[in-house]
C-alpha cells in the first residue's frame, strides 16, 4: 500500500482522525495523497472523456464516468487494489470512526469521473445504499488527477450546510489532492460549470466505502438540490424531476427491478 499512498500521509492518522471530527461537516482534505510517480502515471493514462460509458446530462448535471478498469493503463488496477486493501480499509476506519469500512468490487466501489467544456454537478445528497450487494454507503473518497488545474477554470468541490443557506467549504481539484467525506445527508456537495481550455478536463478517481447494514441505518435516495441563488424555475424544474425520478425508483424496486442506472452505457 505504501508504494501507492503517500507514507507521509498514512503516518500522519492520529492529527487526521482529529481534523475529520472536527469538520463541520465530518471531512477531511488530503494534499499529495498519492506517490508523485502514481498520480502522475494515473494523469498521464487517463482515458478520453468519449471513451468512458456513463454518461450523465441531464437538467443537474453535465460529467462522464466509468468502472471498467480492465480497459485502462494497469496503473488504475494498482491503486484500486491499494484503496481496497484490508490494510487501507482499517486506516480510513480508524479515521473516519465507522468500522469494517470496504469499498466492493462493482460500479458503486470505484472509477473515474471525468468532466469537459462546461462539466457540472448541481448540489446533492448521495444514495446510502447498494441494492444488488445491500450493503450501507458510509464515506465517500475523490482523488483529483488534474496536474495543470488553474483555480479560475471552476470546478471546485463546494459542501453546504444542510439547510443549503451556505456553501461551508469550497475545495480546488488540485492534482493529487484527495478529500474524504460521509455519504450522508449532512454533506450536500457538487460543482458549478468549469470553463476550460481545449485539452483539458476535471478528472477525479472515487471510491465508495460500505459496511454491512445495521442499527442506525435510515435510507436516503440521491437527490438534487436547488442553490438559493437558482432561478424559481430552475428550482422547480428541479424540484418536479427529483420527485418524480424518486417515485419511479420506489415502483421499479417494488416490481424487482434493481438495475436502474439507465445512463450506463456499458449495459445496453
Amino acid at each position: 500500500m505504501k508504494t501507492i499512498i503517500n507514507p507521509s500521509v498514512l503516518e500522519r492518522l492520529p492529527e487526521l482522525t482529529a481534523q475529520f471530527a472536527a469538520g463541520q461537516p465530518n471531512h477531511v482534505v488530503l494534499d499529495n495523497f498519492l506517490n508523485d510517480e502514481v498520480a502522475n502515471a494515473l494523469h498521464q493514462h487517463f482515458p478520453s472523456v468519449d471513451s468512458l460509458k456513463v454518461k450523465r446530462k441531464s437538467l443537474n448535471e453535465n460529467k462522464v464516468e466509468d468502472y471498467h478498469f480492465e480497459r485502462w493503463d494497469p496503473v488504475f488496477t494498482e491503486v484500486r487494489n491499494a484503496i481496497r486493501s484490508s490494510e487501507f480499509g482499517t486506516w480510513i476506519s480508524t479515521l473516519t470512526g465507522i468500522d469494517n469500512l470496504y469499498t466492493p468490487d462493482d460500479a458503486l466501489g470505484s472509477g473515474l469521473h471525468q468532466g469537459g467544456q462546461g462539466s457540472f454537478v448541481d448540489v446533492h445528497i448521495d444514495v446510502n445504499f447498494d441494492p444488488k450487494l445491500k450493503l450501507w454507503r458510509r464515506v465517500n473518497l475523490l482523488i483529483y488527477l488534474n496536474r495543470h488545474w488553474d483555480e479560475a477554470w471552476g470546478g471546485h468541490l463546494e459542501i453546504w450546510d444542510p439547510q443549503m443557506t451556505k456553501v461551508l467549504h469550497r475545495v480546488a481539484p488540485m492534482h493529487n489532492r484527495a478529500i474524504i467525506f460521509l455519504t450522508d445527508e449532512n454533506s450536500p456537495h457538487g460543482y458549478k460549470a468549469i470553463t476550460i481550455p481545449e485539452g483539458e478536463s476535471r478528472k477525479s478517481f472515487y471510491a465508495y466505502y460500505f459496511t454491512e447494514v445495521s442499527d442506525g441505518f435510515k435510507y436516503s435516495d440521491s437527490k438534487f438540490i436547488a442553490r438559493p441563488d437558482d432561478s424559481l424555475a430552475r428550482r422547480t424544474a428541479t424540484s418536479v424531476k427529483e420527485w418524480t425520478k424518486i417515485r419511479a425508483k420506489r415502483i421499479l424496486n417494488a416490481l424487482g427491478v434493481k438495475m436502474l442506472d439507465f445512463q450506463d452505457k456499458n449495459r445496453f
